[in-house]
């Protein structure tokens, strides 16, 4: 994100466009480094970012910094009328919940052959039971096909049994097989310790205080 003059103003919209609320804009040399990142609905972009030089250039990898790719955000809206707050609340949403999954696969994951979606297949079927495919599909954020590629191959593994429903030979229900039982006993509470060690910077209050905004956000979009 630029350096931006205490002049530069940007009004901003709540997304239902009831009310409006001027952007706050911070001056590198006015930012307070034992605040910053300021997430407060006066200064939606990071203080951090005003008041540091990052490197624009991406790293030898090819991929930004975020306080790099804020920059480049910045600027990209100086002038528009858009809601800062919500989205930089969204933009990362997307990208925490990405670079925990990449963590969690790396770390956890890959060792046992898993993918995240296999995983989080099996952890469903875990957690509930015997429990019909297209409910599987539903808990799993996924489509009945994608889901019907990562059954088989949790079959073929002998992870997770395939039996037809005793009431309606239509449908299908999947369950842990005692070899699935004993791989989600073992490797959930290393990922559960990798959970706690990519949260570790926050406190119990902090872990709580954020679950709760999230779970507001997902109930939101789910029930647009």
């Amino acid at each position: 994100m630029a350096a931006v003059s205490s002049s530069d103003k940007a009004g901003s919209r709540a997304a239902s466009g009831a009310r409006r609320v001027a952007a706050h804009v911070v001056h590198p040399d006015d930012c307070d480094p034992s605040t910053c990142p300021c997430d407060d609905a006066e200064c939606s972009l990071s203080k951090y970012v005003r008041a540091t030089n990052a490197a624009a250039d991406p790293s030898p990898t090819g991929e930004h910094t975020l306080e790099a790719t804020e920059q480049a955000v910045a600027e990209r809206l100086k002038g528009l009328e858009v809601d800062m707050g919500a989205m930089a609340a969204v933009s990362n949403i997307y990208r925490a919940a990405n670079a925990v999954r990449n963590h969690l696969e790396r770390t956890v994951l890959a060792p046992h052959e898993l993918t995240w979606t296999g995983w989080v297949v099996l952890w469903v079927v875990w957690i509930w039971g015997d429990i019909e495919s297209r409910h599987v599909a539903a808990e799993a954020g996924i489509s009945k096909g994608t889901l019907t590629g990562v059954q088989n191959t949790l079959i073929a593994r002998g992870l997770v049994k395939r039996r037809v429903h005793p009431d309606d030979a239509r449908r299908v229900l999947l369950s842990l097989s005692p070899k699935g039982q004993r791989l989600m006993s073992e490797v959930f509470p290393k990922f559960n310790a990798e959970e706690a060690f990519v949260s570790s910077q926050l406190d119990a209050a902090a872990k709580l205080a954020m679950a709760r905004s999230l779970r507001t956000v997902v109930k939101q979009a789910e029930n647009a």
